[in-house]
């Protein structure tokens, strides 16, 4: 990162409102740009996104802005808890905004729809996994993979 002394401790914290982002990148020592501001914007438009998706919706607006200042600008809001990623394939992860990631992925392999559900719809799962296994399970990058209704 550009700005020294950052660390990761940021992610044990709750995820700031996208409308306190100024704030909060200023109380931690981070200029507002005109490029974070951009990316987060399109990651708040475009809901689950690569980040070659976001580089595309910020290149609308700033033709400068490649694709290393996006990765490092995800990088540094992912830090700060504004945003988070999953992995909803083999490819790149995408990213939404971490005041809106409560819910987990369910994937359809025929069509490629993404469906959001509530946590607690995997509550058994989680329940089974720490009672045989001890594994606490971080149902907020869970994405779960099969066949739609449609495709069915």
């Amino acid at each position: 990162m550009a700005e020294p002394g950052k660390g990761a401790a940021a992610s044990t914290k709750t995820a700031p409102k996208v409308g306190n982002w100024h704030e909060e990148l200023r109380a931690r020592g981070y200029r507002v740009t005109p490029q974070r501001q951009l990316v987060l914007e399109a990651v708040s438009e475009l809901g689950h996104a690569t980040p070659e998706e976001i580089c595309a919706r910020v290149q609308q607006t700033a033709r400068g802005v490649n694709i290393s200042t996006v990765y490092r600008t995800l990088e540094l809001l992912e830090e700060l808890g504004l945003v988070t990623h999953t992995h909803l394939s083999h490819g790149a992860p995408t990213y939404h905004l971490a005041a809106e990631a409560d819910h987990v992925h369910l994937v359809c392999r025929g069509c490629g729809e993404v469906t959001e559900v509530a946590p607690r719809l995997v509550d058994g799962l989680v329940t089974a996994l720490d009672q045989e296994l001890g594994f606490a399970t971080d149902v907020h990058h869970l994405t779960v993979f099969g066949t739609c209704r449609n495709c069915r």
